[in-house]
């Protein structure tokens, strides 16, 4: 988060409006709903996730067990259940649609 002086960002009325309400303070004033990311876009990390759940869907679809794969992803077995549960729920959903 960067500081910026309220005086070189802000038009002068509404400076003088703000200073009404708060002076010489740190006011954060927080993006709107609309410009915020969900949480691990920027970074990847939802990415990341997904991507790991897929290859955990299909590796028990192929065969190998929670317990097998809670140690190859370092997760737990009730993890790896709701992991799978998800992804069995966005498939079906998927598939439903495709089907209208």
């Amino acid at each position: 988060m960067n500081y910026k002086n309220g005086k070189d960002v802000l038009p002068p009325r509404l400076l003088k409006e703000l200073q009404r309400y708060i002076q010489g303070e740190l006011l954060y004033i927080p993006k709107s709903e609309k410009s915020r990311a969900l949480w691990g876009e920027l970074s990847g990390t939802r990415t990341s996730i997904a991507k790991r759940n897929q290859e955990i869907y299909y590796m028990h679809h192929k065969g190998h067990s929670i317990s097998d794969l809670a140690k190859t992803y370092y997760l737990s077995d009730e993890s790896i259940r709701k992991i799978l549960s998800k992804m069995r729920a966005s498939y079906r959903e998927a598939a439903a649609t495709a089907s209208e």
